[in-house]
């Protein structure tokens, strides 16, 4: 399927210069579905096979912010799957995630990502400290950084969702584990997950002296978009709303970690905060998260929004999203490597509330979808004007 190659600066395909420094990303959750999507997708797109759909980055709008271009990106990762890259993609392909010829003509990418990915953990019966882990991660970070000679390394969590962490937690959750490695080895680092990672009193003043710029946290794909952009609609024009319900239906290895009670209810923190920052209030409802495996990749949100309208006129919406979720995830995740990078090399350091519009749960700024994206519009004139 011929496509557009991804294009540079001036308008035409980019391509990696002579001479040019590589950026390094690294996936915490190296051999799952949206790291696998990712990576090739990344290939794809490159060799002009399919267009860069969903990535905001390679519209008109950020020509000339000096983004890594995708054909420079040099892929790594911890996870503790052992299934290889290409045999990953090739369940993908079954699964209907990624299309069929797509895999043979990437296989090299897939392979040459693969023998980047280390062991991840802590793993039942690990018996090595929290302090050991780190320095162990850390030291594959700088090995992958010093051996490609990479401008830099931007670490990106898109591992299954974990609990957080109980009050009187001895030991750091195994996503602050990494992000602590990231602090040290001093690279970037990007939150796609509702798992605490930087967000731990352990590690305030290491990322504050760090100096390195971060994004978080869980990215916003599917329900929660969909929220963030109805929301701002029913206080613009003065609906009340009464009640907001939901229940995704999901399967794969999310739908196996928020089985869990505990998980799911850190992913819907996000999804009820969105609401609550964007109306002013916690409306009644909750979101539901069942597992069903047979959907494999494939995930159903439903929304029930209950509002009042004029005169006490009881309405109803309801909505219904249908999607991939690692072919929606995967795009947003270069996007977000890529303007996480360019910030590094600008001097940009903190937290990036000017990338609210990929997080359910951002650090900092508006809620609503359309102020995020001016934001993230400003965020690409700065990076212009570092050049």
């Amino acid at each position: 399927m011929a496509g557009r190659q991804p294009v540079n600066d001036d308008g035409n395909a980019s391509e990696p210069q002579v001479g040019q420094a590589r950026t390094g990303v690294w996936f915490v959750g190296a051999r799952g579905s949206v790291a696998t999507t990712a990576v090739a997708g990344c290939a794809a797109v490159t060799a002009g096979l399919h267009p860069p759909t969903g990535m905001v980055t390679e519209t008109p709008s950020f020509t000339g912010t000096g983004l890594p271009p995708l054909p420079s990106l040099l892929f790594g990762g911890h996870d503790t799957a052992a299934c290889p890259l290409p045999k990953r993609a090739e369940h993908l392909t079954e699964a209907g995630v990624l299309p069929h010829g797509l895999v043979p003509a990437v296989r090299g990418e897939l392979a040459s990502a693969d023998q980047e990915i280390h062991p991840g953990g802590p793993l039942a019966g690990d018996t090595r400290t929290d302090e050991e882990l780190i320095t162990t991660f850390a030291a594959d970070l700088t090995s992958f950084r010093d051996r490609h000679r990479l401008a830099r390394v931007v670490v990106v969590n898109v591992s299954s969702t974990e609990p957080l962490p109980g009050p009187d937690a001895v030991r750091l959750p195994p996503s602050s584990l990494y992000a602590a490695a990231a602090v040290r080895a001093g690279c970037p680092y990007v939150n796609f997950t509702p798992s605490t990672g930087l967000r731990t009193a352990a590690l305030t003043d290491a990322v504050a002296a760090s100096g390195l710029p971060h994004a978080g946290r869980d990215g916003k794909t599917g329900q929660t978009l969909l929220r963030s952009v109805l929301a701002p609609m029913f206080v613009q024009r003065a609906l009340s709303v009464r009640a907001w319900s939901g229940t995704n239906l999901l399967g794969g290895g999310d739908g196996a970690a928020l089985a869990d009670p505990a998980a799911a209810a850190a992913k819907n923190a996000g999804k009820e905060r969105v609401l609550a920052d964007a109306l002013g209030h916690s409306p009644e409802g909750e979101v539901h998260i069942d597992d069903v495996p047979t959907l494999g990749d494939w995930k159903t949100a439903w929304d029930h929004i209950a509002f009042d309208g004029f005169l006490g006129s009881r309405m109803v919406l309801q909505t219904i999203w249908q999607g991939c979720d690692s072919a929606l995830a995967a795009p947003l995740v270069l996007d977000l490597a890529r303007l996480v990078a360019r910030a590094h090399e600008a001097g940009i350091s903190g937290p990036l509330p000017e990338l609210g519009f990929y997080f359910k749960d951002p650090d900092g700024g508006p809620s609503g979808l359309s102020e995020q994206f001016t934001a993230l519009l400003s965020f690409a004139d700065r990076l212009r004007e570092t050049r």
